[in-house]
């Protein structure tokens, strides 16, 4: 942390996934006046993000090695970061992997990975940040589902059924915390071009980590407990859930 600072005096912004283009488009926003602490595997390799939020105002930038897989070392992992940086303002849950829909129809430990990282790790660091912000009477979680998980397609269900999961769990969690002083946002972008999508044809009604972004901190800032990105994507998923199996099951990712 930036020498002279209290980290009593001092909002704490935790990024799980410390390299994510949309994680990172966020904490740049939030970044001034505020700490910023980025958890990733490789911690040490994070030189580049940590001078980019030290330029849009960050009063101190930290690093923290994080295991997403590693479920059992999450608790100890949170334990730390409070220990050390004080109450965490806003938790950004940004890890994630898209997988090989095609090798987890038949690679049944790839897509036992897939749902390991994108379903059961963020359960658990969810569990165990909502427990710490109960605690602390205040606090801010964001967590990615996507509109993969609204209704799950044939050509990504691997995906789309570890976000489904996810959504349901954050869900239920936002109605638990309620009354609690903890926010639970969670945002649920249409097709987002970036690194994580490189190679692959943009769907219709696409959005930049820049734009998940700014609709992410409009939420945060407004006390949203849903953010749709783009907004248009909501009527449009209402219709599409309406729409026969028969179609539904040739819809494109």
């Amino acid at each position: 942390m930036t020498a002279g600072a209290n980290v009593n005096d001092v909002e704490t912004v935790l990024l799980l996934g410390g390299r994510s283009e949309i994680g990172l488009e966020i904490a740049v926003r939030l970044a001034p006046g505020r700490n910023i602490v980025l958890a990733a595997r490789r911690s040490g390799e994070l030189s580049e993000q940590e001078q980019t939020l030290r330029n849009a105002g960050a009063v101190g930038v930290s690093t923290v090695e994080f295991d997403a897989d590693a479920v059992d070392t999450h608790g100890d992992l949170l334990d730390a970061v409070v220990a050390k940086h004080g109450r965490i303002s806003v938790a950004v849950l940004a890890f994630g992997i898209l997988g090989d829909q095609a090798r987890a129809e038949t690679d049944a430990a790839h897509a036992v990975a897939v749902v390991h990282t994108d379903y059961v790790a963020q359960i658990s660091v969810l569990t165990h940040l909502a427990e710490i912000m109960r605690r602390q009477g205040t606090g801010k979680i964001v967590v990615f589902s996507s509109v993969a998980g609204v209704r799950v397609r044939r050509a990504n269900y691997v995906y789309g059924s570890a976000k489904a999961g996810l959504d349901g769990f954050a869900s239920g969690l936002g109605d638990a915390l309620h009354g609690s002083g903890v926010q639970l946002m969670l945002v649920r972008p249409g097709f987002v071009i970036g690194t994580m999508t490189e190679g692959m044809s943009p769907a219709p009604m696409s959005s930049t980590p820049s734009q998940v972004a700014d609709a992410v901190v409009r939420g945060l800032n407004s006390g949203a407990t849903r953010v749709w990105v783009p907004r248009i994507l909501q009527p449009v998923f209402f219709v599409m859930r309406l729409l026969p199996q028969t179609i539904w099951r040739r819809m494109p990712r």
